[in-house]
């Protein structure tokens, strides 16, 4: 019976449900909890349960029929008890309503149509029955339940109907409108109102204090620096602030300047922005400014007309690494709905409209991304070269496969049944037990002798095979995996990780060559060792700001470009890896072409032509049915073995385009705005 549920205004009239609620059902997985619903086509699974129905306002007479009135206070609690055990959920836990907060819902549709997220139909139908029932008699809406109408909540609720396709002739609609103008019109919304109407394109980013992002730089002992917060305070602010930093900003549409029309009293174009820094509507201010507070805004605002680029740069950078640590930490929850809302749009700004939300949410590769996490699952004793059985654990393998289980699980929300971390801690200790004194690592075991046994070498077909030696592609492996292991467990023998890694990039340093290029044992050869080599300088926060990095990057990288040949692709032949020098190939390869590009875009090379030159020789060479054609040996072993992977021709390309689509999305050849399928989620 659908009529029984029905949401309530502050009035005596009632409004009908959007959709048919018997279809919609609830799951939920160690307390994740979704909503969905069945399309009238198909047909239901099963029946409603106790708790859908409830939940939903339904008749739940068939579920809790009624009981003999208690007359003691223990009759009174078993029948509460055998009402509210009938409200479990499959997993155990209690799902009942958290509300309150109105503006919520509307932040939540204001960063999917910033993002450009698409809605289900029947959700959309639903969030505006919930809006609409919370609007008061007057037209407008509170910021709370139990509120007086106030700008911020009328203005977003406004908004957010507006966003769910009520036209501005509805008769809500018109009703908010008035409510808003008699309010003197959205200039007056508080703070994190005015950011919301910023990044929606309707507010100027200069009408609002500025919030300093570069503090986030400054030492944490600082009096007030952001750190000491409350984590929902201070989460919040490092979200506004990153918005400010980066002019978050929607393109203009239709809606946006028609509704730079409606919510204003003044003609927008005419608006004097900087003036309403401090406008803030009386019913809406709940804690007035300090002197103290606009004396540190007097002084954030002039910084802000002539504050540092390459500062700016770094804050922005800083902000992002900790917003995403927030994702990792919280499994993308995040601190509170309102963060939530900042960082859907966040991510989406900074990775690219189609980029790291990527094929992880492409239904039709589900399947795939979990059955590779389950084999990963599955492998590991330590993670071996080939699969389980094999037991021989190596560190790059552990390292890698560890690093692509804990992003497979951050990325990918349809991976339920994630590792224990008791199993990451494993394959952690595992490699910290691995270093060798140099320390770098080697590939099954530690260095056990000197490279004095190679004298007695006796295979004669074979160099440098007595001893399990240190190499650049173990070490940056390991490197790359620690430090996203880091940032997800930070507790977890986090003195030896640190110290593991900065003596690991001190052997990194000490084995590159003079020319800036690293000597690669697993690859062929120079341009292999110099990928791994930049994306060890990478994960350690070495890359180029301003145009400017750390010597060593830049000498990788000037050895890098030196090599790129006239087609814009790199090719290095195998004779290198046996003669210790760098032999150019007469063709471009395609391995080879993506190492070269994902060593330089890891440490973010300035000069993007060099990269897209290299990436439309990957786009060239393309087959009809997706692959590469295949190049010339890839690898090599004991300075004279080759080895053929012919997945080395597909999946390289693969992490270049990905990478490149993430970072350059604004480059020709990045995505084309009419391209709708997402892209690999890429390692970095």
């Amino acid at each position: 019976k659908t009529d029984t549920c029905l949401r309530r205004r502050k009035g005596a009239h009632e409004i009908e449900p959007k959709t048919d609620l018997t279809r919609w059902r609830f799951s939920s997985v160690e307390g994740r909890q979704k909503w969905y619903y069945v399309a009238d086509s198909e047909e239901c699974a099963r029946e409603q349960n106790a708790l859908e129905a409830y939940t939903l306002g339904l008749d739940i007479s068939k579920f809790f029929p009624d009981l003999p009135k208690a007359s003691t206070a223990q009759e009174a609690v078993q029948k509460a008890i055998k009402f509210f055990s009938g409200l479990q959920a499959e997993d155990g836990h209690w799902a009942m309503e958290c509300s309150g907060v109105l503006s919520l819902a509307p932040a939540i549709l204001m960063s999917c149509y910033a993002a450009k997220i698409s809605l289900p139909e029947e959700v959309e139908r639903e969030l505006l029955r919930y809006i609409l029932s919370k609007q008061l008699p007057d037209g407008g809406w509170g910021l709370h339940l139990k509120e007086q109408s106030t700008v911020f909540g009328t203005t977003f609720s406004y908004i957010a109907i507006r966003i769910l396709g009520l036209g501005p002739d509805h008769p809500d609609v018109v009703r908010a409108r008035i409510n808003l103008h008699k309010k003197g019109g959205a200039l007056g919304i508080p703070n994190l109102g005015k950011v919301w109407l910023a990044i929606m394109n309707l507010y100027s980013w200069e009408g609002m204090n500025s919030p300093f992002p570069e503090l986030w730089l400054f030492p944490t002992w600082l009096p007030g620096h952001p750190s000491t917060y409350w984590c929902h305070a201070r989460h919040i602010t490092l979200a506004m602030s990153y918005c400010y930093a980066t002019r978050l900003t929607v393109e203009e549409d239709e809606l946006i300047q028609s509704l730079r029309e409606e919510i204003y009293v003044e003609d927008f174009s005419t608006i004097d922005w900087p003036a309403q820094r401090n406008n803030i509507y009386e019913a809406d201010l709940h804690s007035a400014h300090s002197w103290m507070l606009d004396a540190a805004f007097a002084t954030f605002n002039l910084y802000e007309r002539y504050h540092f680029t390459s500062f700016r740069k770094q804050a922005i950078a800083e902000m992002y690494e900790q917003i995403k640590a927030d994702d990792i930490f919280s499994n993308a929850t995040n601190s509170s709905p309102t963060c939530k809302a900042f960082h859907v749009l966040i991510s989406r700004y900074a990775d690219g409209a189609d980029s790291p939300a990527g094929v992880q949410n492409n239904p039709d590769y589900a399947s795939c991304l979990k059955k590779a996490h389950e084999f990963l699952k599955a492998s590991q004793g330590g993670f071996p070269f080939s699969n389980r059985e094999n037991d021989w654990i190596v560190s790059d393998c552990t390292a890698e496969a560890m690093r692509t289980l804990m992003l497979l699980e951050e990325k990918c929300p349809f991976i339920e049944d994630h590792v224990a971390p008791q199993r990451l801690f494993d394959a952690v200790n595992v490699i910290l037990s691995m270093r060798n004194s140099d320390g770098g690592f080697a590939s099954y075991e530690t260095r056990r002798g000197s490279r004095l046994l190679e004298i007695m070498n006796s295979s004669e077909i074979y160099a440098d095979c007595m001893v399990d030696h240190t190499y650049i592609e173990c070490t940056s492996s390991v490197m790359q995996g620690l430090k996203h292991f880091g940032k997800r467990f930070p507790n977890h023998r986090e003195d030896e990780i640190s110290d593991t890694l900065n003596k690991a990039l001190q052997y990194c340093r000490n084995m590159q060559k003079a020319d800036g290029s690293w000597l690669g044992r697993w690859g062929v050869c120079f341009t292999y060792g110099t990928w791994f080599g930049l994306e060890a300088f990478a994960c350690m926060g070495y890359i180029y700001r301003g145009g400017e990095a750390c010597k060593e990057v830049t000498k990788a990288c000037e050895f890098l470009v030196s090599k790129q040949m006239e087609d814009g692709g790199w090719g290095e032949e195998f004779e290198s890896y046996r003669f210790r020098k760098y032999i150019q190939h007469t063709v471009s390869q395609i391995h080879q072409t993506s190492w070269a590009l994902l060593g330089l875009m890891a440490v973010r090379y300035p000069d993007v032509r060099v990269l897209e030159r290299g990436i439309q020789v990957l786009i060239d060479r393309q087959t009809s049915i997706g692959e590469w054609p295949q190049g010339d040996i890839a690898t090599a072993f004991y300075k004279a073995g080759t080895l053929h992977y012919n997945a080395y021709r597909i999946i390289f390309p693969i992490f270049t385009l990905a990478r490149f689509t993430r970072l350059y999305p604004s480059s020709p050849l990045g995505f084309h705005p009419s391209q709708h399928h997402p892209v690999l989620f890429s390692l970095g």
